[in-house]
């Protein structure tokens, strides 16, 4: 049996794991995460307090990637003591109330973890096509001609991910956005730069890795396909004509918003790109040129 993992955040059922027993200790979920992480990569573990009819300790929910590493996780937890004196209930979340909502993207992080994971730090690689200033393309900036102390700034990014190994390559866009309070502050405006500007390559890296499917064997191996319900027509484009489009295209940004469940904007493997972009960013706001260069993701793995 093959199993598939997508990069987005765990929805499934089975793919979350209840457990209850939990004696009130410090560092709990850190605990909890030691334990079970050795099955799988984690989305997350959450401990809660008992309600008063309950009684004391404390109880937790834990969701993995893939439904096969949540069941072994289970058989091989359920009634032991593992971190506490007394042993642990653990099950299978069988049955959750049904709500229609929207699939939520992994945010950038969470992507690059779960691409370490099961491709190691070389099975992969991202690139920046482009990162372009496009906060000039409205004119909400403006009032009655007169500009306004409050500025709008917005980079657009587009980033291609490639697995040469598996012939996979795909191709993310990202807008980011942020308001500046203080215009006239030099500082605040590039730190507000270099936020958006992370912003925008997370949001890119995220959408590109939404066309990925990790297909997960039983024996350990894992094959890659494109996603093609996910194809987008960056992906058939060339730089250039990517570059053209995001110039000339003003009124067609809003396609490139996506929701994710959060927005981390702690990449520090981009700081290093960020400070030789701030040498050419008067160049960008000037001659609209976009900046391209190679970016290897640094994220940490679970192991």
């Amino acid at each position: 049996m093959a199993e598939v993992v997508e990069f987005r955040v765990p929805a499934g059922s089975g793919q979350t794991l209840l457990v209850w027993g939990l004696e009130p200790a410090p560092g709990l979920e850190h605990s909890l995460f030691s334990v079970f992480s050795k099955f799988g990569p984690l989305y997350s573990v959450r401990a809660h307090r008992n309600a008063a009819v309950a009684g004391p300790g404390y109880y937790a929910v834990v969701k993995f990637y893939s439904a096969g590493d949540a069941s072994r996780a289970q058989h091989a937890c359920n009634g032991q003591r593992l971190f506490q004196k007394s042993p642990l209930k653990v099950c299978v979340c069988t049955k959750q109330k049904v709500f229609h909502q929207q699939v939520l993207a992994l945010n950038s992080n969470k992507c690059q973890e779960l691409a370490n994971h099961y491709l190691g730090f070389n099975g992969w690689s991202s690139r920046i096509i482009m990162l372009q200033n496009v906060s000039g393309f409205d004119d909400e900036n403006k009032e009655l001609g007169k500009t306004l102390q409050k500025r709008s700034l917005k980079y657009l990014c587009a980033v291609e991910v490639a697995m040469p190994n598996h012939r996979v390559y795909t191709r993310g866009v990202g807008l980011g956005e942020s308001d500046i309070e203080n215009g006239e502050d030099p500082l605040e405006f590039i730190t507000a730069t270099r936020r958006v500007q992370k912003l925008a390559v997370g949001k890119a890296l995220s959408s590109a890795f939404q066309k990925i499917l990790l297909v997960v064997l039983d024996n350990g191996k894992v094959a890659v396909e494109y996603n093609s319900t996910q194809e987008e027509p960056t992906d058939s484009l060339t730089e250039e004509e990517l570059k053209g489009l995001i110039q000339v295209n003003e009124l067609s940004l809003e396609q490139f918003y996506f929701e994710e469940e959060e927005e981390v904007l702690s990449d520090l493997s981009f700081d290093d790109k960020l400070r030789h972009q701030e040498k050419v960013t008067e160049t960008w706001e000037s001659s609209g040129k976009s900046h391209m260069g190679d970016w290897r993701p640094g994220a940490q793995t679970w192991k």
